[in-house]
């Protein structure tokens, strides 16, 4: 059990004045501030007058048990998470944290080895998330770890590479219509005590203490290059935005940074609720959302928590289509990167705005390509080896021979 935690409890993000103690994090988001239409989430709160000074004077590694005093309790074990490479593209004059080097190829790493503590600090069972992609892979990573069961609630077009991720940690997978996760996850924690690690509640709200993991990002990459000029974000929910925005305030809280980058949150065009949200100054709505590949962030509801993380740092909210993402992901393929679409959404983003920044910028890449859709499910043709069709094949692809 890790006990070097300085989080002293949770406090609204609808009314700051609002404060909980720090157990049972709340799922739900705040009882007293949220209503009907709008679900506000909670933050960790900590004695940062406490904070070690050593705590970011170390060296770069894995694990987020280095930054313990600004998360909460650790109290399941970890995976080696965090610690993943910041790869300068000149080309595009940006940096890339590459999140696909996490133990289950997601950024949702960080948030799993908070949100798995939580249930083992409450005593739970297991877990329970509704999840088609990366959020629920990575649960059931880090649960097994925990030696908690784990209830997957996914629907029939996760992607395969997704789906044996899954079951090779032995959760409890059931695809059901997408319409009835969020009900059906609710009644599963009433019922079996499983604590739930995903949003149940109208507009996102997460859960409590998953996004503080992501705070880590900010301090990785404080720790390489300092404060960039912009952060540009795949954006679903927004936990990841509000998380790695999170923890440059802190940073700067702390007297080490002199401001925090501004925050870009990237949304697929075929949505687009936070970009909505902004526009008509509301903590959050939802839309309605079209046809795109970029599955993972193609969300029909928005939440505050990355409203805050926007109007905060002077951001936006930047809508990027299918034909961007995919030229993002080919060129990140061809500097050695591969993504899966959804993650290309940051470099897509920044090339809408490009022409705003000189400093150093960070384009955050969530995931691995094996997880996209339709990957592991064709086979490749066979070539005749005989010289002459192999010769005609490379001229084709512009090789001289």
């Amino acid at each position: 059990m890790n006990d070097l935690s300085l989080a002293t409890g949770q406090r609204s993000l609808g009314d700051p004045d609002l404060r909980y103690p720090l157990w049972p994090p709340l799922t739900r988001g705040c009882p007293a501030s949220s209503t009907d239409t709008t679900s506000y989430p909670v933050e960790v709160d900590y004695d940062y007058d406490r904070v070690p000074v050593e705590l970011f004077q170390q060296p770069v590694g894995s694990g987020l048990d280095r930054w313990a005093p600004l998360l909460p309790p650790l109290r399941a074990p970890g995976l080696g998470e965090g610690g993943t490479p910041l790869i300068e593209i000149p080309a595009d004059g940006v940096f890339i944290k590459d999140e696909s080097r996490n133990p289950t190829w997601s950024h949702k790493d960080r948030l799993n080895r908070v949100a798995v503590s939580a249930a083992a600090g409450v005593g739970a069972p297991g877990v329970v998330v509704a999840s088609s992609g990366n959020h629920g892979a990575s649960a059931a990573a880090y649960a097994a770890r925990a030696g908690l069961r784990c209830v997957v609630l996914t629907s029939a077009e996760a992607p395969p590479a997704v789906n044996s991720f899954v079951r090779s940690y032995g959760a409890v997978v059931l695809s059901v219509p997408t319409p009835a996760r969020w009900p059906l996850l609710r009644r599963i924690a009433a019922e079996t005590g499983f604590h739930p690690v995903s949003n149940s509640t109208t507009t996102h709200t997460g859960h409590a203490f998953g996004p503080e993991g992501y705070k880590t990002i900010a301090y990785e990459i404080f720790a390489e290059i300092g404060v960039p000029a912009a952060l540009f974000v795949p954006t679903g929910y927004g936990e990841l935005l509000f998380g790695a925005w999170k923890g440059f305030a802190e940073l700067v809280r702390l007297g080490l940074a002199p401001a925090t980058p501004r925050m870009f949150a990237c949304e697929p065009a075929a949505g687009g609720p936070l970009n909505r949200a902004l526009a008509e100054g509301l903590p959050a709505t939802s839309v309605e959302i079209g046809p795109t590949d970029a599955y993972g962030i193609n969300c029909p509801v928005g939440g505050y928590r990355a409203t805050v993380a926007v109007r905060e740092s002077v951001g936006r909210a930047l809508l990027v289509d299918d034909a961007e993402l995919a030229q993002a992901q080919q060129d990140l393929g061809r500097s050695g990167l591969w993504y899966e679409l959804s993650s290309a959404a940051g470099l897509a983003g920044f090339r809408q705005v490009r022409d705003e920044f000189d400093g150093p910028v960070v384009c955050v890449a969530t995931s691995s390509g094996f997880k996209d859709i339709g990957v592991g499910g064709v086979q490749p043709e066979v070539v005749d080896p005989d010289w002459d069709v192999v010769r005609r094949r490379l001229r084709t692809a512009d090789i001289a021979c």
